[in-house]
């Protein structure tokens, strides 16, 4: 499946900034998985200083705010075909061992809430029912919108909510399963909904690892496994990991952000 992508995000501000820096983690690569054909990323109101692989092997571009503005646009587009993988991504290895993925983070520790789910995955006879399983009990906890959380919620913090979104689920998703001795990793991308080419945000997903099996991944939002609808972008042990775009800025005036996105075949 062919897939044509615009992703502009815009960053405006009261005042003037006198510095800002930000890690953008827009840019898909090619695997097996999914060709990008062309891909180009236009700033306004900076420039790009930087492009390198973090160590999660994501490409990423380091982009500087031209002092004095007060906006700056990231503007992404391309076009990736997909290859259908039925949700699994496979025995493919980067730099970073399967022992660090069964490490917390701040955002994924396991409290009571999420110990307690974890234990759904060791009642079932097989890691992958227990997974899937699990997924589907994360979204009747956690109703997509039921509640507002923003981008620093953690896993433990959505649970207790009783509501989140896409990042929250995987959160969630994540620290159960490495509480039941699961590898797990978080994943940033774009998801083509059927019959809607205007998005509010780019999506996220979570892959568990599993032995025989490789990577494996769990769209715990819609209830499925990713297909050829799905075009990965980051990887990481959780949302900070994987974030779209993260940085610093200095200056006294607020900040707002618009995202536009636009996703066709």
């Amino acid at each position: 499946m062919k897939l044509n992508i615009t992703h502009k995000t815009r960053y405006a501000y009261d005042a003037p900034i006198a510095y800002g820096l930000q890690q953008v983690r827009l840019t898909p690569s090619t695997t097996a998985h999914q060709t990008v054909h062309h891909w180009q990323v236009d700033i306004e109101g900076g420039s790009q200083e930087l492009s390198f692989q973090d160590q999660y092997e994501n490409q990423t571009l380091l982009v500087q705010a031209h002092a004095g503005v007060k906006q700056v646009d990231v503007t992404v587009s391309g076009e990736v075909e997909t290859h259908s993988s039925n949700g699994v991504y496979g025995e493919i290895y980067g730099s970073a061992p399967l022992w660090h993925y069964i490490q917390s983070t701040p955002r994924t520790l396991a409290g009571r809430g999420i110990q307690k789910l974890a234990k759904i995955v060791k009642s079932e006879p097989d890691a992958l029912s227990g997974l899937h399983t699990l997924s589907n009990a994360i979204l009747d906890a956690v109703p997509y919108g039921n509640a507002t959380t923003f981008s620093g919620t953690t896993a433990e913090e959505a649970l207790k909510a009783g509501g989140g979104v896409c990042q929250d689920h995987a959160q969630i998703f994540l620290s159960a399963a490495r509480a039941a001795g699961i590898p797990a990793r978080y994943v940033s991308g774009y998801l083509m909904i059927n019959d809607q080419v205007d998005q509010d945000a780019s999506h996220a997903w979570a892959e568990a690892h599993i032995d025989g099996l490789g990577w494996v991944g769990f769209d715990v939002s819609n209830r499925i496994s990713p297909d050829e609808r799905y075009v990965r972008v980051a990887t990481g042990r959780d949302s900070r990991d994987a974030a779209p775009i993260s940085g610093v800025r200095v200056g006294s005036g607020n900040e707002s952000m618009i995202v536009s996105l636009q996703i066709q075949q």
